[in-house]
């Protein structure tokens, strides 16, 4: 009889007896007990899956450090960098170029070496995070590398504005405090000018970023980079698309302060600089408007300061210099400069590295084959001669001087030495050092000129010129001794005007270049000829005054009412009793500690999300509030007053208000500029 015992060992089946029983099993029953398995099967299945989601983590710690770490984020596909112990998370970099989400396994390629955490996405590219020695005791830092494994991947990371405001990077067009506001699409992270490209980046970049949340970002100075900006979302540092295997390098930094290189004392600005835009047609006109305008600002009891010429009056000049000894005799009193005619004005001129094609200086090197030792000029691939790279430069077609040859460096520093002697020349301006002129024209740059490094040669090679030197860019150069023109404006209320006076004032102090020369008061480098707004020109000098520099391109009797030009007056004195010694102060203390000399409302309120996003005030080190007016037709605005527990007085009022707190409304007439003393 073939039925299942009844009675057995426990843990015991008698296979022979079962399957038997099973063989002798009807159809429908074999069809049931199958069913059953793969019911079974599935649902074995399902649970596992479920625990899977349920259980495991969406996060998880790939690199771990004493006050921090990185983590993975599955969902997002996103590395954490997260702070101990209150476990904050400062950053979040979403991945691109690889399939982001795919989770790192739970096995460290760099096991062997618990600072360092490795990870390949198959014929993609490799991960290699790394503990990095700290700057500082309450720093912690993580090395990010990315490696291509194909020549066809881009590699793109980018960082979450979301509760983060980001600070430092590119200069731009219209510019914001912080960087949340702007918008760029992808392009190389190079010096610029806005005269050729207005949507790319301006002339004062560093591959710094700060975040709110005490977080740095610093991008390796070899590696080359484009970066886009989207608005209140993110952003992004790439790699070149269509080039083969482009790394991407950079350093985060947790509780990392501020790094600025402070460069050696500045001698204060202590006069205004008038801009002059009189005759240029010849040395004797150019003469006679020199004298013209000194005589209105002695007249006006302004006779203090510097007369800036532009780069065409000083090569009218410098042209009438170089002319033969006995032709400059017999016209002395019509050609030749003499300095005495604007004393005690000073005088400051204008150079560039470019030289019109059309220039005797060029047509001599080109006629002597020597146009490759002193202008940039493109390589032939199989033999041949060198041809000169030539761009524009206002208008004119040029070719540029080549920064990485001693000889054309040599030959160029000794023009501007001849020329400053013999103009007897204060100041020495020069225009034209941003930007790459290969890549302008789509063509590879050579190794020593990539990036910025023509920008950064450019600055080395005029900071032996003295600290009486000007230059127009600013990329790896804020250690030296150098000022910077800042960007030219428009001449209205917008970013793009005055509005974008006060961000580039932070924008640039916090990247280390603290002491700058500000768009002049007056109609704006980019206005017609025609006199502005009298309210703009009050308000924009109103902001100069308090700032390392004050320069005019329209002179008050132009444009406005005898109470401006009084005003003017009083601003000059008050620039020169007040501020400067504020300046002084407080470049030793960049000399000491590195911190700017100019400080936004979250220096001292750091962890008050009010004081994050505040563009229109600035501070003067610790102890001076600037808060002035920046829209049209307004006499009253909100102040916000940082540092909660210190004490704010007004200088107009003398009234005292407590930090932390705004002041909602404030009266402020057409002639004050708020300004609060701690």
């Amino acid at each position: 009889d073939c039925t299942m015992p009844l009675a057995r060992r426990t843990g015991q089946i008698p296979e022979s007896t079962w399957i038997f029983s099973f063989r002798e099993m009807t159809e429908p029953w074999k069809g049931a007990v199958g069913c059953l398995g793969v019911a079974i099967f599935f649902a074995m299945t399902i649970g596992i899956i479920s625990w899977q989601a349920l259980e495991q983590s969406p996060e998880e710690w790939v690199l771990r450090g004493r006050t921090g770490g990185v983590l993975w984020e599955r969902r997002r596909g996103a590395l954490l960098l997260r702070a101990l112990p209150a476990g904050q998370t400062v950053a979040v970099i979403a991945v691109g170029g690889v399939p982001a989400a795919e989770p790192p396994p739970p096995r460290d390629h760099c096991w062997h070496d618990g600072g360092q955490f490795c990870y390949a996405w198959e014929e993609d590219a490799e991960l290699r995070l790394s503990l990095e020695p700290p700057p500082a005791p309450a720093t912690e830092c993580y090395r990010v590398r990315w490696t291509p494994l194909r020549p066809d991947v881009m590699l793109k990371d980018c960082f979450s504005m979301v509760n983060v405001s980001w600070y430092g990077g590119p200069s731009i067009r219209a510019q914001r405090w912080p960087l949340n506001g702007a918008e760029s699409h992808a392009q190389p992270f190079v010096s610029g000018d806005f005269s050729k490209n207005p949507a790319g980046y301006g002339p004062v970049l560093e591959r710094y970023f700060l975040g709110s949340t005490g977080v740095t970002v610093t991008v390796a100075p070899d590696v080359p980079l484009f970066l886009s900006l989207e608005s209140n979302s993110h952003f992004c540092l790439e790699t070149p698309a269509g080039r083969a295997a482009m790394p991407l390098h950079y350093l985060l930094s947790s509780r990392a302060g501020m790094r600025c290189k402070p460069p050696g004392l500045f001698p204060p600005c202590r006069s205004p600089i008038w801009r002059y835009y009189g005759p240029e047609g010849s040395a004797a006109k150019i003469k006679r408007g020199l004298r013209s305008l000194a005589k209105r600002l002695k007249r006006h009891h302004l006779q203090e300061g510097v007369l800036a010429l532009g780069e065409r009056c000083t090569a009218v000049l410098a042209a009438a210099d170089h002319m033969p000894s006995e032709w400059r005799k017999r016209h002395a009193s019509t050609h030749a400069w003499d300095p005495s005619l604007i004393k005690p004005l000073q005088l400051s001129i204008t150079l560039s590295p470019y030289t019109s094609i059309a220039s005797p200086l060029f047509l001599r090197s080109l006629r002597d084959g020597e146009a490759a030792s002193y202008w940039l000029s493109l390589q032939p691939r199989f033999g041949g001669c060198s041809v000169p790279l030539l761009t524009t430069w206002k208008g004119r077609l040029c070719a540029r001087l080549n920064v990485t040859s001693e000889v054309a460096l040599n030959w160029y520093l000794a023009r501007a030495r001849r020329l400053r002697q013999a103009l007897g020349t204060t100041y020495m301006v020069f225009e034209g050092a941003e930007g790459n002129a290969f890549l302008e024209q789509a063509v590879p740059p050579p190794a020593e000129l990539a990036g910025d490094q023509y920008t950064g040669a450019l600055a080395v090679a005029l900071a032996t010129l003295g600290n009486a030197t000007v230059i127009s860019a600013g990329a790896r150069s804020s250690h030296l001794p150098l000022f910077i023109q800042m960007s030219p404006l428009r001449s209205d209320w917008s970013h793009a005007g005055l509005k974008g006076v006060i961000p580039s004032v932070l924008h640039y102090s916090l990247l280390g270049y603290n002491f700058f020369i500000p768009d002049a008061v007056g109609r704006g480098s980019l206005a017609s000829d025609t006199p502005g707004d009298p309210e703009l020109y009050v308000r924009w000098l109103q902001i100069v005054t308090f700032l390392p520099v004050m320069a005019f391109s329209t002179p008050p009797w132009l444009c406005c009412d005898a109470w401006v030009m009084n005003l003017t007056r009083q601003c000059i004195q008050r620039h020169r009793d007040f501020v400067v010694p504020l300046l002084i102060k407080y470049s030793e203390e960049w000399l000491s500690l590195g911190y700017p000399i100019f400080r936004p409302a979250w220096w001292l309120s750091p962890t008050d999300p009010t004081a994050f996003i505040i563009e229109d005030e600035f501070l003067i080190g610790d102890e001076v509030l600037v808060a002035p007016i920046t829209e049209k037709g307004q006499t009253w605005r909100d102040i916000y007053l940082p540092g909660e527990g210190h004490l704010w007085m007004d200088t107009n009022t003398a009234r005292v208000f407590d930090g932390g707190t705004i002041l909602r409304n404030y009266s402020v007439s057409l002639a004050e500029v708020p300004v609060f003393v701690k």
